[in-house]
């Protein structure tokens, strides 16, 4: 089974979860968010999905961030500063998860 794993090289927990799911034996189609990008489509999907709590507003990118640059669109906001994005967001059988908590962990390691 395949699963899209999108996250940065660079995250600890993006590395904690793509090694987990290698362990299991499961095969991963791995999207740098800010090496390759992420269709706008796709950024609405996930934050039509998940909402707000997409947005990782503990970041420095988020700090660095002025106020009217927060209270935009939050996906055209994500199109411009992909590290936002709260990480892994994962897709399984069109089945979006998001992080890399107990249970997350739990539906897709089993």
């Amino acid at each position: 089974m395949s699963m899209r794993f999108y996250g940065l090289k660079t995250c600890d927990t993006c590395r904690k979860a793509e090694k987990s799911l290698r362990e299991k034996g499961l095969a991963l189609d791995v999207v740098d968010v800010r090496a390759d990008g992420v269709p706008r489509a796709l950024l609405a999907r996930f934050h039509a999905a998940f909402g707000e709590e997409l947005l990782n507003r503990k970041s420095k990118t988020w700090r660095e961030l002025g106020a009217a640059e927060r209270d935009g669109d939050p996906v055209d906001l994500l199109a411009a500063h992909p590290t936002l994005m709260k990480r892994p967001v994962i897709e399984r059988d069109g089945a979006l998860y998001l992080g890399w908590g107990k249970d997350v962990q739990n539906s897709l390691l089993g």
